[in-house]
């Protein structure tokens, strides 16, 4: 077996990841210029499993069913059509098994591109430019997916087989539930570390902040806005509330001040109000406001304290309004119900992949909290394997013009070969 130190061998590998480079950016693109969306992912997950059936990989392509996932921990709450959703798991077996095993995700959702005449060029048209590749999910996190399997390409290329078994997995609602994640382990995918190629800015992530979505309902009394006056307008109550809640989220920012993690860090926690929807005639008060929010959760808050929170939040609100009080609004859970995770120190993942990184490019190692949130939580919390992120730079992430860059990419996908070498062990391919 090889260390992943061995300069020759290093050398080697990344060699082969610049040969391919220009064959990894025209997959990406590829990839990018399919607008999997919630619900509209299928067509990414065949692009994915015809890149892993193509290179030999042993494939499983399987619908979810949430029925089997429902019962497990942090399952998040679906309200669309999943009839289609699908998780795609392509294996890589070592000639013999004498390193460990690892899995590398990623996910191939993306978020809605907003309105079309913000972007410089269209989201699903990936474009290059000036050292960039723009498209919605470039960054996050298509880019990061396609140099996993360039990764591994690039150790075969380089003449060398790893030593442990390799899952390479396309799961779908990252940015939702995470129910994708959660439905590999499901389905029995294990191994000795987990890595998530997400956009880190080439740094170490192994602390991530969980997450709580829910829809407010509120109600009103409609009336002619003639004698507004005698009606109450949802839309103007629901504001009220949110008013509140972003009291509760000043609160948790307190708090946070003792955390071990994120107390030294401005603002970690946020509370968004994202889609609104009310009334229906605009000369009349609205009768009905929902209004879909999200807020962080630090590692260790339990969630279902958190989730008592922002009800009695909400029903303090209602007190003090002159219909609401009567007439409290509904608080539904309508997607993440997620913890924050902190991975356990691990010297040997941080020390592997800090000289991955170091031989890879010029940067500074460092580590990083995240704000937002990432499945690796699963694997940590729940499951007994180590997990973390480690990917390019990107900008704009969830806004117009999304772009990750290329250097960036290309020196992820040289770490993560270099790390893939040093976990599982390589070994060189017998002669042809």
């Amino acid at each position: 077996m090889t260390s992943l130190l061995d300069p020759a061998i290093a050398q080697r590998i990344k060699a082969a990841v610049d040969a391919g480079f220009d064959a990894q950016l025209a997959d990406t693109a590829a990839l990018v210029a399919i607008p999997s969306t919630r619900g509209a992912e299928s067509p990414a997950q065949d692009l994915m499993a015809d890149l892993m059936r193509a290179r030999g990989y042993a494939m499983d392509d399987w619908t979810i069913a949430m029925e089997d996932l429902k019962d497990l921990p942090d399952c998040g709450v679906i309200q669309h059509d999943f009839s289609r959703a699908r998780t795609v798991v392509g294996t890589y077996h070592p000639p013999a098994v004498t390193g460990r095993s690892l899995i590398l995700q990623g996910h191939c959702d993306v978020v809605p591109t907003g309105p079309l005449s913000m972007w410089e060029t269209g989201p699903f048209t990936p474009v290059i430019k000036d050292g960039w590749m723009y498209g919605r999910g470039a960054a996050d996190m298509k880019s990061g997916t396609i140099a996993a399997l360039y990764a591994l390409d690039a150790i075969r290329a380089a003449g060398l087989a790893p030593g442990g078994r390799i899952h390479l997995q396309s799961v779908i609602e990252e940015e939702s539930t995470g129910v994708g994640a959660l439905s590999t382990l499901q389905r029995g995918y294990r191994a000795d570390c987990a890595l998530l190629p997400e956009p880190t800015d080439q740094a170490f992530n192994g602390v991530c902040v969980g997450v709580i979505w829910f829809r407010l309902k509120v109600s009103g009394e409609p009336t002619h806005v003639a004698v507004a006056g005698e009606g109450s307008n949802a839309i103007r109550a629901a504001f009220n509330v949110i008013q509140a809640l972003e009291g509760l989220e000043r609160d948790w920012n307190e708090r946070a001040k003792s955390d071990p993690y994120y107390g030294a860090m401005d603002h970690p926690i946020n509370f968004n109000p994202g889609i609104i929807k009310g009334g229906d005639w605009a000369s009349s008060v609205p009768a009905w406001c929902d209004i879909d929010c999200r807020i962080a959760v630090l590692p260790g808050w339990n969630v279902d304290d958190c989730r008592r929170e922002i009800e009695a939040c909400v029903a303090a609100a209602a007190k003090t309004h002159s219909f609401l009080a009567n007439n409290p609004p509904r608080v539904e859970w309508s997607g993440y119900l997620s913890h924050g995770y902190a991975l356990a120190p691990n010297p040997e993942i941080e020390t592997l992949i800090q000289a991955a990184h170091e031989a890879s490019s010029e940067q500074p190692f460092a580590h990083r909290y995240s704000t937002a949130l990432n499945d690796a939580r699963f694997y940590s919390l729940y499951y007994d394997i180590p997990a973390f992120c480690y990917g390019p730079h990107g900008e704009k992430i969830h806004g117009f013009n999304e772009r990750v860059s290329l250097q960036s990419l290309r020196e992820t996908t040289k770490a993560i070969a270099l790390f893939i070498a040093g976990w599982c062990g390589v070994e060189a391919l017998p002669a042809a």
